[in-house]
């Protein structure tokens, strides 16, 4: 595995707003990257970019609603190119299959799986050289019960990734599919539908950001959940 450097690669990542997003964007600016950040509420944005030492350009942006170039062409502008790509967005509902509604069912294929792939797509003429990082999660690994259309949206976001892995080695682009184990991201607490069930307790973000960061920069193409430590 190439190790990558960091220094100075503007990096635009998705689902900044979020908690493991935020840490994310955090560490990659540790590393030396040059990062935007974009997510769902401007106003998290805001209060994130501020945390930083040197400006950081925010911008927001929604899957269901945005046309993914959209988020691509801002990216362009404001770091004045792109080098990397982080999708750590996500939502997600609970219950089984046939008591989902076709409106949660369209809203977790469109965050999930179809809109990070419309932004991959658009990203991937200027990325050559650079790299992609998915965030996928276990659910892609062990699919559960009551989680039926989240598994599988994140379970093809995850095939999507590795394939990609192959796909754009000749555009020299390095791709990562990072599949944590369930985190304490409050993710389950703001289900689009549904109740989650009782969880243990899941991982620090910031351990696993650092682990995402870290498998990038070792030049990893894949870290599966049990590659998070217990």
């Amino acid at each position: 595995m190439a190790a990558i450097d960091l220094t100075g690669k503007k990096t635009l990542v998705i689902g900044a707003s979020g908690q493991l997003g935020s840490r994310i964007a955090r560490e990659l600016d540790r590393a030396g990257a040059r990062i935007m950040l974009a997510g769902r509420t401007e106003s998290r944005l805001r209060s994130q970019a501020a945390e930083f030492d040197a400006k950081v350009p925010f911008a927001s942006f929604d899957f269901r609603e945005d046309q993914p170039g959209r988020i691509i062409d801002i990216a362009l502008q404001r770091l004045g190119g792109l080098d990397g790509l982080v999708n750590a967005a996500g939502v997600v509902a609970f219950g089984p299959l046939a008591a989902l509604s076709d409106s949660a069912l369209d809203e977790l294929v469109a965050v999930d799986f179809t809109g990070p792939l419309r932004v991959i797509r658009a990203a991937l003429p200027h990325l050559p050289g650079g790299f992609l990082v998915s965030v996928t999660g276990v659910i892609a690994e062990q699919p559960f019960p009551g989680l039926a259309a989240y598994s599988a949206a994140k379970a093809g976001l995850s095939a999507a990734t590795r394939a990609l892995t192959r796909e754009l080695r000749r555009e020299r682009i390095h791709v990562l599919d990072a599949r944590p184990p369930h985190t304490e991201t409050g993710l389950a607490g703001r289900p689009i539908e549904g109740t989650a069930p009782a969880l243990p307790e899941g991982l620090d973000p910031d351990v696993v950001a650092r682990r995402i960061v870290a498998g990038l920069v070792a030049g990893e193409r894949e870290i599966a959940a049990a590659d998070f430590g217990p």
